[in-house]
């Protein structure tokens, strides 16, 4: 498991006061309000960037750090990710996961066939979407519901899913 967790990502600057616009990798944006810090990755290194406001503007968050006053010192990070501790993390309800949790997870069917690995999470509004990437490079797109998702078993490393009709003619 991942000790930190991706929030955002920053992908330009707000104004020229030091603002950047993040766009929120989190399902729940309003978690900002209660953030006092991230870790920037720049690639080299983490940073940790104290937040001194908030603010939301259509679907991006809009974030300013203290010490960062103006658009040069900032700007350089566009593209750059945010990153919380699971400390920092909102507590997680029944029969949820976190995304970095899920990827590289072997996913099996209730009959024991191995399906492939799980790639990525696609966040459609009705129901989140499970990629799982076969071996032969093709992907499988497993709706999160419980009729789908049987089981996740993250000190395994499997996710059981049943396979709808179908499915696999696709």
């Amino acid at each position: 498991m991942e000790d930190m967790l991706r929030v955002g990502v920053i992908s330009s600057t707000h104004g020229v006061r030091g603002e950047v616009k993040v766009f929120p990798t989190t399902d729940d944006p309003a978690r900002f309000e209660d953030l006092e810090t991230v870790f920037l990755d720049t690639g080299r290194e983490k940073l940790k960037l104290e937040i001194s406001g908030v603010k939301f503007f259509k679907n991006m968050v809009i974030l300013k750090f203290k010490g960062y006053d103006n658009i040069n010192d900032i700007e350089k990070y566009r593209g750059k990710d945010l990153w919380i501790t699971r400390d920092q993390a909102v507590p997680l309800g029944e029969d949820e996961n976190f995304v970095a949790d899920l990827i590289g997870l072997s996913v099996v069917t209730d009959q024991g066939e191995t399906l492939g690995v799980m790639k990525d999470v696609m966040f459609t509004g009705a129901n989140d979407v499970y990629v799982v990437e076969r071996e032969n490079g093709k992907e499988l797109l497993f709706p999160a519901i419980k009729d789908c998702i049987l089981d996740v078993d993250l000190e395994e490393g499997v996710m059981t899913v049943h396979v709808l009709d179908g499915l696999l003619d696709l």
